[in-house]
């Protein structure tokens, strides 16, 4: 009868190094996991996306927007955690139905800014010359304007609704994204694989969007990180100065916008949606800082 050793086999020493080595992506989460405030703000927003759309189905638009003004401005309670507001509304579900408008806001916004800011720094770092020039003029033209007073005035011109809103803030947020990929395509452009895909005859949209704009990833996740808390306070200060969207479809800037009479006498009303505000900023921020961090090709051996 044939016996199986089961003696453990003890590796020589420096047999570690024989093991494969980690690709990029997981060297980059490493590097991200290594990063306390990246993970904590990555849960945090975890948990805050929960709480706006999972909790939407409990928390439905009709609860959120229901009236009973006998239970006007009550304070924090079993029955209303978050109290109730001027006319009676519960406050938790006006967060939750807030939140998801404001989350919705934030993100296709910040999409629409990266696919404009991509666009814009893409043609102008690759193609140069008067090209260039004509893009960053109009480009440095947008920086010149506030941000905040091009928000406002187009606010009023088109209205509060929450595809206007979309539109406004993707369409005065571009311009830096636009700086970032075309500083990148200036210094990748003049690499030797590109070079040598030029000199085969391979078409210029495949070089920009198969070779080039692949290598610009790493700036552009983390651009596209900050621009969605960007995009958030855009929402918020707008809403706030009551040309955002409007009641009584709920946001976190306009339940600001309708406590800013009641700071002392109603605080819930303000600090509920005001603090998550904070958290989402302030999460959103520790997750762009990992992932600066972890996808710094300076950084790849860390």
């Amino acid at each position: 009868m044939t016996t199986i050793d089961t003696t453990p086999v003890t590796l020589p020493a420096g047999a570690d190094e024989l093991a494969p080595p980690l690709t990029y992506r997981q060297m980059a989460w490493r590097r991200f996991r290594r990063h306390r405030m990246a993970m904590f703000g990555a849960i945090t927003l975890l948990l805050l996306f929960l709480y706006a759309f999972g909790g939407g189905l409990i928390y439905t638009a009709e609860r959120a927007n229901f009236t009973d003004t006998s239970k006007r401005l009550q304070p924090p309670s079993l029955e209303h955690p978050f109290g109730t507001d001027t006319v009676g509304r519960d406050v938790l579900a006006r967060t939750v139905q807030g939140g998801r408008i404001s989350l919705t806001i934030g993100l296709t916004a910040a999409f629409l800014e990266i696919i404009i800011g991509v666009l814009i720094g893409a043609i102008a770092g690759y193609h140069g010359g008067a090209v260039d020039n004509l893009l960053m003029r109009f480009t440095e033209a947008m920086l010149i304007i506030p941000s905040l007073f091009l928000l406002i005035v187009m606010a009023r011109i088109v209205g509060g609704s929450v595809p206007f809103i979309i539109v406004i803030i993707g369409l005065t947020s571009w311009m830096y994204v636009a700086r970032i990929v075309r500083a990148e395509f200036l210094s990748l452009k003049e690499s030797d694989y590109i070079l040598a895909a030029r000199s085969i005859g391979t078409p210029t949209r495949e070089i920009i969007f198969r070779h080039i704009l692949p290598n610009s990833m790493a700036p552009i996740v983390v651009a596209a990180t900050l621009a969605v808390a960007t995009a958030i306070l855009s929402e918020a200060y707008i809403s706030f100065l009551g040309m955002g969207v409007q009641p009584p479809t709920a946001t976190w800037g306009n339940m600001l916008d309708g406590s800013y009479n009641y700071i002392e006498t109603a605080p819930w009303l303000w600090i509920f949606p005001g603090l998550l505000i904070l958290l989402t900023v302030l999460s959103i921020n520790f997750v762009g800082d990992g992932l600066r961090d972890a996808l710094d090709p300076r950084s790849r051996n860390a």
